[in-house]
């Protein structure tokens, strides 16, 4: 492990070297408090050929990037450019197609817009490199339910829907807006959507998903299997339906999508995300800041303070699991139970950040090896529990060297 830790923060530099001895590949991990960067450390390997893990290193971070499109968006609504309860088809016309014209773009940001299936969209994943056609499909879709009545996880279409507001509104691509309103203005060099071909030497490849997908034979087995196993849970009324997940999660040849080189060229804003931890921590830090770090200021205190809402409280359609939905990010649970005034989006693999802004703390960590479920793994939830417990007790304001 590399980097610096605050003294009152020692135990989130322990943690997380426990995890990097315990954890094939790599990562990075990052903590603001009151505004200060007290732990920003790294570790591990980016490659299996033993190329180490810098401190400039970029991670591929799934779904952790909803909560940088979400923060784009909010930009927006600061400015009084964008209302949560207008429509989406006041910004966006066309959207208004098959009962949409009452979406709000609060049910779009709390995933209550019915807009969740992906396969049913799709013929196959290559057509998530064409932002043009993504957005006309969903333009075209059927919400699957009455929007603003459930909360079903909008996976991987939240990014084209949160990014066409963003398009519509501002007139930029969403890459290019949160480059030029977040992080110029931030002074961030590790938050994009795809990845700029400068910044690509950074990237750290990421452990093949072999298990998770397979072959194409073995992926019409799992589908088959998937539909199979829907039928048995529907019969015993089940509230988890595998078929809907997969709709959701997994279209047709995910993984070849995942590695095509192309994906770095353009923007999905559910998926795509390369960040570093340092990066990803000043934005949530200036979320814990009421919208303002170091002077500068991207949101409102009351726009904040409506962002960590709670929208929905029942199960997820998707996930299952209560996911107590803000405008754009989920609850944060620690080791020892949940933070009700802590909010932040966590990705598959293990990436994640969040922020509090009742403490002005604020979590980051990114990786390129793990599983887990979509929404991360334990390791965030190990360092954001220490992190919470030094913030309670901290009082030196200096930095030291770790080894």
């Amino acid at each position: 492990m590399e980097g610096y830790v605050h003294p009152d923060f020692d135990d989130v530099g322990s943690v997380f070297r426990h995890q990097l001895r315990r954890t094939r590949g790599g990562a990075a991990a990052a903590v603001y408090h009151r505004g200060e960067l007290v732990v920003d450390v790294w570790g591990g390997h980016r490659s299996d050929d033993g190329d180490l893990w810098r401190q400039d290193t970029l991670a591929m971070c799934f779904s952790t990037t909803k909560g940088v499109a979400s923060t784009a968006l909010h930009v927006l609504a600061s400015r009084g450019e964008v209302r949560y309860d207008e429509p989406v088809a006041s910004y966006w016309p066309e959207f208004a197609q098959n009962g949409k014209d009452r979406i709000t773009v609060r049910h779009v940001m709390s995933h209550s817009a019915g807009l969740h299936r992906l396969r049913s969209i799709i013929p196959h994943a290559e057509r998530m490199l064409d932002w043009e056609h993504m957005v006309d499909a969903l333009a075209a879709a059927r919400p699957a339910y009455e929007p603003g009545t459930k909360s079903g996880y909008h996976a991987i279409t939240y990014g084209w829907l949160v990014g066409e507001i963003v398009r519509r509104v501002s007139g930029l691509p969403i890459e290019q807006f949160i480059e030029d309103e977040i992080s110029r203005p931030l002074g961030l060099d590790g938050l994009y959507l795809g990845c700029p071909p400068e910044e690509r030497h950074r990237v750290a490849p990421l452990e093949p998903f072999g298990v998770a997908f397979g072959p194409p034979a073995l992926q019409r087995c799992q589908e088959r299997a998937v539909e199979y196993v829907s039928k048995l849970f529907s019969l015993v009324r089940s509230p988890l339906n595998p078929r809907r997940v997969l709709n959701a999660l997994v279209p047709r040849g995910m993984e070849d999508f995942l590695y095509d080189p192309e994906l770095l060229d353009v923007a999905v804003p559910a998926v795509n995300g390369h960040f570093s931890a340092r990066s990803l921590a000043r934005m949530y830090a200036m979320i814990s800041g009421r919208g303002e770090i170091d002077g500068v200021r991207l949101l409102s205190p009351e726009i904040v303070a409506e962002m960590g809402q709670v929208q929905h409280r029942g199960r997820d359609l998707v996930l299952v699991a209560p996911m107590h939905w803000r405008l754009g990010y989920h609850r944060v649970l620690t080791t020892r139970g949940p933070v009700n005034s802590a909010f932040g989006h966590f990705g598959f693999g293990g990436s994640g950040a969040w922020a509090d802004p009742s403490r002005d703390l604020a979590v980051a960590m990114v990786c390129n090896r793990g599983t887990g479920t979509p929404i991360g793994d334990f390791r965030l939830l190990q360092l954001g529990t220490a992190a919470l417990q030094a913030s309670h007790e901290r009082s030196a304001p200096e930095l030291v060297r770790v080894a």
